[in-house]
């Protein structure tokens, strides 16, 4: 670990029993000197808490925004998008295992300073950086930091997070955060508990806080499981309580699995169940939902939610037609459509190109 890694970290205090509780999020673990949390980062030593992480990345690469899946933040940008080792959720289908809990810190080989991304992506042209791969809620103070660079070069943030956080912590990150998509992985606390190692609740909570209390771009990812949380009465329950306490206006992403890590013989989602979940959710009157990770053109497109007209046609990450008008209304009703918009879509398309950072 290099003396750069040992950044001190936010979010603690001492139990009475001489333990470190840290207070980023609801796992609340409790250390003694020398040990690290769940989520394998966050350490205790020297009497103090440290990120282990901070200014070492998994890598960069420039992305489409849709990848992340933001589908009403700037349709066709191009985003940096990087990640560092651990999380804070014991995921068993997770996609991305081998970066989110790798043990081997040697793997993070992309070292940079946060003014060393914002101007990587400035340099490259990029509408945002993203924090993503692995949970920015556990290297959240590397987070801001790089967040408050980017803003001083214009640069826009975006999180790609499960949303499992404390209170104060979540205010202090989505507070330099300009848009997020939250993994809602399920709409039971029991699948919450067998296949994450979390709960639901605190997740919910950091929905409505984004929705309700903060100028945060919103969209919503599930990850749609064949026997785990594709039931019908699940997901109607989930978009019934996205609808009521969210509101019409928030995208909805239903993703395909894929086998993966510890579930590696449970199937891949069938296309067809990502459509009729996408069905359930437009009859409970949400406006925007969208299928992930398969080849459906209709999943792909944004509908004027009054008319119902073709706004924006994509096919996968690319842009095949783009109908808003500058200030994001529908040019054939009028209406306005949620989200956030330019002058019109860019054209950065399907490409995915990794770039290597320079070392601070």
């Amino acid at each position: 670990m290099t003396q750069e890694s040992y950044y001190p970290a936010r979010y603690w205090h001492l139990l009475d029993d001489g333990r470190m509780q840290c207070d980023l999020c609801p796992r609340d673990c409790r250390l003694h000197e020398g040990q690290r949390g769940a989520c394998f980062v966050r350490m205790r030593q020297g009497g103090q808490m440290i990120l282990t992480t901070y200014g070492r990345s998994s890598g960069f690469c420039i992305d489409p925004i849709e990848k992340k899946p933001l589908n009403h933040f700037y349709p066709g940008s191009s985003v940096l998008s990087f990640g560092t080792a651990g999380c804070n959720l014991a995921c068993k289908f997770c996609q991305n295992w081998d970066i989110s809990k790798s043990r081997d810190m040697d793997r993070l080989m992309d070292q940079a300073a946060p003014e060393t991304i914002a101007l990587e992506a400035l340099k490259y042209g990029c509408k945002s950086v993203a924090f993503t791969y692995n949970d920015p809620v556990i290297f959240a103070e590397y987070a801001m930091d790089v967040a408050d660079a980017c803003h001083a070069q214009g640069i826009q943030t975006v999180a790609v997070t499960a949303g499992y956080l404390h209170a104060q912590p979540r205010r202090d990150l989505f507070a330099k955060i300009d848009a997020a998509n939250v993994d809602l992985k399920a709409f039971s606390d029991d699948f919450y508990f067998k296949l994450t190692g979390s709960h639901l609740q605190p997740v919910l909570d950091t929905l409505l806080y984004l929705q309700h209390e903060t100028q945060v771009w919103l969209e919503i990812t599930t990850l749609l499981i064949p026997g785990h949380n594709d039931s019908q009465a699940e997901i109607t329950a989930l978009c019934r309580w996205v609808m009521q306490e969210l509101g019409p206006d928030v995208p909805l992403h239903f993703s395909a699995f894929h086998p993966d890590h510890k579930m590696p013989d449970v199937p891949a989602t069938p296309a067809a169940t990502l459509v009729r979940a996408r069905d359930m959710a437009l009859q409970q009157g949400l406006h925007h939902v969208y299928t992930g990770n398969v080849h459906h053109q209709e999943g792909d497109t944004t509908f004027c939610p009054d008319c119902h007209a073709a706004l924006i046609v994509r096919d996968w990450y690319a842009i095949r037609q783009y109908r808003l008008s500058a200030d994001g209304c529908c040019p054939d009703c009028g209406a306005a459509v949620a989200g956030r918009f330019g002058s019109g879509a860019g054209g950065f398309g399907r490409r995915r190109i990794p770039i290597a950072m320079g070392r601070a």
